[in-house]
């Protein structure tokens, strides 16, 4: 190569070579703190002798299982839930944008490549040789032109760069919001399922004590009748007994609800349900309960990840507002022939080319320029803010599942207390009515004091496997241990 050459290729690979502008994207430090709250958490609940009472033991750094709902050990559940990862259209709907977004980034990495068209033109035209001054000059022809042409813009300072930066982090936040995706699926499938069950062990609790209340109906009206007890005790039971009938439907609609729900989220319209129904007893407590360091935790939530890939995408966007004030370079080609008739094209003596190279220089545009940059630089501000908002809210969520857990283990351990004493009390003021000793409100405070606690018991049960879910969701649903995603849906942990 002459010496004459060399500066002018050497020169473009210089430029080609030449850093972006714009702040090079750095990920935020992990939050430093050692712990969820300000305590140390003790190693284990507490627990009662019921279904559902067992002691939960939290494990520090132990990580999370990817199907962590299989920890219920309830076939029917984990069948609802493949059937709604299947059927889901909001899941749906976030696979195809991450389609979306990298397809976008497929797109934008055309710009490194020459673009290069063809064209070709047919023309006729009629001209007067009196508008150059020969008059004389006259006619009419056919003018065909076939012609390459190739453009390249040389990324000098890097716009381009930093819009594919911005580009690939747009499909980073799709990655992440289809994770987000599917752990909320997953964890409202097993928040639906764990409501369901609990209602329905209302119900029966419910159905149990009005059973049990009608029975004692019956009782007094023969009472009544033989003249042991005056009416008003008549009349007061039944309306103890229709206040328990009272709270049935409610009861009835939520379930009701619960199964609607339960089909929408399964992908399925009300009217097909699935087959798929849920009892407390069917359910297993999970008892060793993973829980993320703090450290971790940043690199497990989905929300934060995908709050990290927009502080990116705007990092990236100050790039691109920097370059649009910066010279932009631009190389273009065009070759081909032009003939009086489509049959001359591409004969000797029909050829026509031509090479150009472009500078443009932005000189005054109002101040938009710098006000756009300005703008990308506030909203990367905005974007900061936001994402330490959200991992704000990832601890918050974590520490108030850990509180909720501990709080309904003691609770059950309460409630089936209560439950137990008010069992007693009952028995006992009904052998007393019987024999004459305690008068009959002091009967009904008995039998309402239990209708409370029965129901107040099957509650605290349902908490505790809510809450555990809701452990889960909160520390990131373990979806770098998934199996069932496939590779291009999202990236893993530590990519």
């Amino acid at each position: 190569m002459s010496a004459r050459l060399k500066f002018p290729v050497a020169a473009a690979a210089l430029l080609l070579a030449a850093c972006a502008v714009g702040p090079d994207f750095e990920r935020p430090a992990a939050p430093t703190v050692s712990g969820y709250t300000p305590e140390s958490l003790t190693p284990e609940t507490a627990a009662a002798d019921i279904a559902g009472g067992a002691a939960q033991h939290f494990a520090a750094g132990q990580d999370i299982p990817g199907e962590w709902w299989t920890l219920f050990h309830s076939e029917p559940l984990n069948t609802l839930i493949a059937e709604s990862l299947q059927a889901n259209p909001d899941l749906q709907a976030a696979q195809a944008a991450l389609r979306q977004a990298q397809e976008l980034v497929y797109a934008q990495e055309g710009v490194f490549f020459p673009s290069v068209d063809a064209s070709f033109q047919q023309q006729r035209q009629k001209i007067n040789g009196a508008a150059s001054g020969e008059p004389n000059l006259r006619g009419i022809f056919n003018l065909s032109t076939a012609a390459v042409s190739v453009s390249y813009p040389l990324d000098v300072f890097g716009g381009e760069r930093r819009q594919l930066e911005s580009t690939e982090a747009q499909a980073e936040y799709q990655r992440f919001q289809l994770e987000a995706a599917y752990l909320t699926l997953t964890s409202n499938v097993v928040a639906a399922a764990v409501q369901e069950s609990s209602l329905r062990a209302q119900i029966a609790a419910t159905q149990d004590i009005i059973n049990d209340q009608s029975q004692q109906v019956d009782v007094l009206r023969q009472q009544f009748t033989l003249g042991g007890v005056a009416k008003s005790a008549v009349l007061a039971d039944e309306t103890v007994l229709a206040q328990t009938r009272a709270t049935l439907p409610p009861l009835q609609k939520q379930l009701a609800q619960q199964r609607n729900r339960i089909a929408a989220l399964a992908g399925h319209f009300p009217s097909e349900a699935p087959s798929q129904t849920f009892e407390l007893a069917a359910l297993q407590l999970p008892q060793d309960l993973p829980v993320s360091l703090p450290s971790q935790l940043v690199e497990q939530r989905p929300d934060v990840r995908a709050a990290e890939a927009q502080l990116h995408q705007a990092s990236a966007q100050i790039g691109v507002a920097t370059a649009n004030m910066l010279p932009q370079f631009t190389i273009t080609g065009d070759i081909g022939s032009t003939a009086l008739a489509i049959g001359s094209l591409f004969t000797p003596g029909t050829g026509v080319w031509s090479i150009a190279g472009a500078i443009a220089q932005p000189i005054f545009h109002g101040g938009t320029l710098l006000h756009e940059k300005r703008a990308a630089e506030a909203a990367y501000d905005e974007a900061a803010a936001q994402y330490r908002s959200t991992v704000l809210a990832a601890f918050q969520n974590v520490a108030d599942s850990l509180r909720a857990l501990q709080a309904d283990a003691d609770a059950l351990k309460a409630s089936l207390a209560a439950e137990q004493a008010a069992a007693d009390s009952l028995n006992l003021a009904r052998d007393q009515f019987k024999l004459g000793a305690i008068s009959y409100p002091a009967l009904l405070d008995s039998q309402t004091a239990y209708q409370q606690t029965r129901i107040a018991l099957v509650q605290a049960q349902s908490n505790r496997y809510a809450d555990t879910a809701a452990l889960f969701q909160a520390l990131g649903g373990g979806w770098w241990n998934r199996t069932d995603v496939a590779a291009e849906a999202g990236t893993r942990k530590n990519n």
